[in-house]
């Protein structure tokens, strides 16, 4: 067999070890492995994982992915999810649909002190459902817009999905969170948009709650000060150039930690579980990208990504249909692998292509976020729609997956927005010195 052939392969093989659900990472480690073997010698191929594994384990940029996540975790544990949903809440929850508009208002807040969809999604899915059930909320809207709302932790600084493209790809971790803030906003904004107009449509989806008084409402805004600083803290320090984005990590690491002790939420139980689950998560990603590292050498010798961007940049289209074609993929493909492993994987083959049709490789990072962030609210994958059905295990697989589908048509007008005017993500990043 041919390298190409034995490529093509090996993309087959890794596919079927995902449908089985055999975890990510393992699954493009081991393809990798079999296939370098097959193609040079099992030396060779032994050689290469003890390389990749040892230059990704000891790699001082992904430092920055466990300090983001305890900052996260840290936040959690002290309360600051439960008080920014109230706060959103007396401010939106007297319009139709207010309490999923402010579900998606507490989880654009969160998703900044937070980085990751999932954890969003299954942290507001603990606080904000069964107040939506107490005022008799559709199911539908309730656990949909959990799940949606959950996603915007791929889009909103700090996001484990930016860092990882960023090292990927050579870019700048802050200019990638910069470039992710008025597009964040911009799906938050869509969402509510989307939640309004079916409230106002069919009513019983979404009744209004009380009003609440100005003295309630502004009394409420100091669960949102907190988040407030330490955004403030960790995105200024790094558009000031103050410091870099993994001390950026480690200060607000730092912040939330003294915000928590200093309302004397931070148990010690509460912290040593923070701790626990940052292990876990931040082993979970660096294991998926040293898989992925190890699968992107298996596909370099076989040259498919060369021959891909070969093909593409040979067709005779005009740059922005090849985009298109593109673009068009990861929305397919990001309903069927999990957005983190999909960058992963086609990163090494399709950024090539946009560097020579001369797009800008931050703009294209949050294109490929938001797009591949509709993958996960999108059936058969939809991650945060998985972790919304499990924590709230009354609530049916398709009940969420119903609720979440109507907002995939904001996700695709905020794509298309951004492909039109691609200064709403590339301004703040402009600026940075």
């Amino acid at each position: 067999m041919s390298p190409l052939q034995v490529g093509i392969l090996g993309i087959a093989i890794l596919l079927a070890l995902l449908v089985a659900s055999m975890p990510v990472g393992f699954a493009m480690a081991a393809v990798g492995v079999f296939g370098f073997a097959l193609i040079t010698t099992p030396q060779a191929a032994f050689s290469m994982v003890s390389a990749n594994l040892y230059d990704t384990f000891s790699n001082y940029s992904f430092t920055v992915i466990p300090l983001f996540v305890l900052m996260g975790q840290i936040a959690f544990h002290a309360g600051i999810s439960r008080r920014l949903y109230k706060a959103a809440y007396h401010w939106l929850g007297p319009l139709p649909g207010g309490l999923s508009m402010a579900t998606v208002g507490a989880c654009t807040a969160f998703g900044a002190i937070c980085g990751s969809g999932p954890a969003t999604a299954a942290t507001m899915a603990t606080v904000a459902i069964p107040e939506m059930r107490r005022y008799r909320y559709d199911m539908e809207l309730a656990s949909g817009s959990v799940a949606a709302g959950g996603s915007l932790g791929m889009l909103i600084p700090p996001s484990v999905v930016f860092i990882v493209y960023a090292i990927m790809t050579e870019q700048s971790i802050g200019k990638l969170f910069l470039a992710g803030i008025v597009p964040g906003l911009l799906v938050a904004g869509l969402f509510c948009l989307t939640i309004y107009v079916h409230c106002r449509l069919r009513s019983h989806l979404g009744p209004a709650a009380p009003p609440s008084s100005w003295k309630e409402k502004f009394a409420s805004l100091t669960g949102v000060s907190e988040t407030l600083i330490i955004f403030f803290v960790v995105m200024g320090g790094m558009f000031a150039g103050y410091f870099t984005p993994t001390e950026a990590a480690a200060i607000g690491a730092l912040s939330s930690i003294v915000v928590a002790a200093a309302r004397k939420r931070l148990t010690r139980k509460a912290f040593f579980q923070a701790l626990r689950e940052t292990v876990r998560t931040s082993c979970m990603v660096i294991v998926i990208v040293a898989g992925a590292m190890i699968f992107g050498r298996f596909l370099a010798i076989t040259r498919i990504p060369f021959t891909l961007a070969a093909w593409l940049g040979g067709l005779p289209l005009p740059p922005w249909a090849i985009m298109a074609l593109i673009i068009l993929f990861y929305l397919l493909a990001g309903c069927f692998v999990d957005a983190l492993a999909l960058i992963l994987l086609t990163i090494p083959i399709f950024f090539d292509v946009i560097i020579g049709l001369g797009y800008n490789p931050v703009w294209f990072g949050v294109i490929v976020v938001i797009v591949t962030q509709m993958g996960v609210i999108s059936p058969p994958v939809g991650v945060c729609v998985y972790v919304v059905s499990g924590m709230e295990r009354d609530v049916p697989l398709q009940t969420v997956f119903r609720g979440a589908l109507p907002f995939l048509g904001a996700l695709i007008l905020a794509a298309i927005l951004l492909i039109a005017f691609p200064q709403l993500s590339l301004w703040l990043p402009g600026l940075m010195k």
